[in-house]
């Protein structure tokens, strides 16, 4: 199996992706030739996301301020 990231782009009422040159080389692709796609959602790594939210105050405070029923203003 051969993976690749790509982007896709508006083309015309479609959205399309290129693959690269790598890619049809090694994968034997030629035109007309029908391929499978397995689209894969990227996800946000959860590793990197904690802890780099600054908040005003600690957890354990906001922790006990919704355990009291404390609304955030808007």
């Amino acid at each position: 199996m051969l993976e690749f990231k790509a982007k896709p782009r508006k083309w015309g009422n479609s959205i399309g992706i290129t693959l690269p040159n790598m890619i049809v080389e090694e994968g034997n692709i030629k035109d007309n030739k029908e391929i499978e796609v397995i689209i894969v959602e990227k996800k946000v790594d959860l590793k990197k996301v904690f802890g780099s939210i600054k908040l005003k105050e600690s957890t354990q405070k906001i922790k006990d301020k919704m355990r009291a029923g404390w609304e955030p203003t808007h």
